[in-house]
């Protein structure tokens, strides 16, 4: 096999998995969303047992919240270097 027919198939091969990126992507954000759905969740069964601690509650809502973007964001990311 010549080295032009190789590169041909490789740029061949990649134009047809263009549309899996925003597929991986779709698919890496379900996680984090259903995360962040359940911190939320957790949290405001936290503040409505305990209100004197809502403010502490909150800022650790906050967090895991932010923690849990960072998994989403690591997909984006992912799918640009994939």
């Amino acid at each position: 096999m010549s080295l032009a027919y190789l590169a041909q198939e490789a740029a061949n091969t990649e134009s047809t998995f263009k549309g899996f990126g925003a597929i991986g992507y779709g698919l890496a954000a379900i996680g984090p969303g259903i995360g962040v759905g359940i911190v939320v969740g957790k949290a405001i069964e936290g503040i409505a047992r305990q209100p004197e601690l809502s403010g502490q509650i909150r800022t650790t809502m906050f967090l895991g919240i932010a923690f849990t973007e960072a998994l989403a964001l690591i997909g984006l990311v992912a799918g640009f270097i994939f």
